[in-house]
């Protein structure tokens, strides 16, 4: 049996029974310390080190049956080789995708899309995969992900701001495609207005791919303070 002292900042991925200081893990002999750790429930897409003796090993090590195992947490803000910070998320964290595009990061979010799918769009894109679906982050496909913790798209969003070092351009991006957007003349949109909505606004954007228009509405003043917040 190996000994694994895992950090308490990835304690929710135990079962409460191991959510100690330390506990022992079941071991082959054979194992890779990362087929070990993903075992006893931690993607390694959430791990920052694995250490024996204080020495960094890669999660390919084959450890001895009497090492002891430190499990890190990655380090934030986290920088992900040969990213250039976007995303892709799956199909039920809507909302998080919305304000990831208000702080105008890129952001595709397919409505629907099977775990196979994800994987292969993330790869094909390199974007950066979220989700809350600890198997899907197991996937030895996928190139790159992150468990997104949080139960209130609010607190989603701050754990990812929090985790990566992102580039925020508020304001920038359609919230219901990604495209981006673009201020236009109120003539060039009058045909897709309310008459009240002509007679009460001045301001107009649309988006370049998908030509839905924005305006400052009822939830302008909400969306002012998600963005004042994460751009402070």
């Amino acid at each position: 049996m190996l000994v694994l002292r895992v950090a308490p900042t990835l304690w929710l991925f135990l079962p409460p029974a191991r959510r100690s200081t330390e506990f022992a893990a079941p071991f082959d002999g054979t194992s890779s310390l990362g087929h070990v750790v993903e075992a006893a429930g931690i993607p390694l897409t959430e791990i920052g080190s694995l250490r024996v003796g204080g020495t960094a090993l890669p999660p390919a090590h084959r450890p001895a049956a009497t090492d002891v195992i430190e499990v890190e947490s990655v380090h934030r803000p986290q920088r992900v080789a040969d990213w250039d910070g976007r995303f892709l998320l799956d199909v039920h964290l809507g909302a998080l995708a919305r304000r990831l595009r208000i702080l105008g990061v890129d952001t595709a979010y397919p409505a629907e899309a099977g775990d196979a799918a994800l994987v292969a769009r993330a790869n094909a894109e390199r974007r950066l995969l979220l989700t809350q679906d600890r198997g899907l982050l197991k996937r030895r496909a996928l190139w790159a992900g992150a468990y997104v913790r949080g139960s209130r798209p609010d607190d989603q969003l701050a754990d990812v701001v929090d985790r990566f070092a992102l580039t925020l351009r508020p304001w920038t991006r359609c919230t219901a495609c990604n495209g981006e957007i673009a201020e236009v003349g109120k003539d060039e949109v009058a045909a897709y207005l309310e008459p009240g909505t002509l007679r009460t606004q001045v301001r107009f954007v649309r988006c370049r791919s998908c030509g839905r228009v924005y305006w400052r509405g009822a939830h302008s003043r909400r969306l002012d303070r998600l963005v004042a917040r994460f751009t402070a």
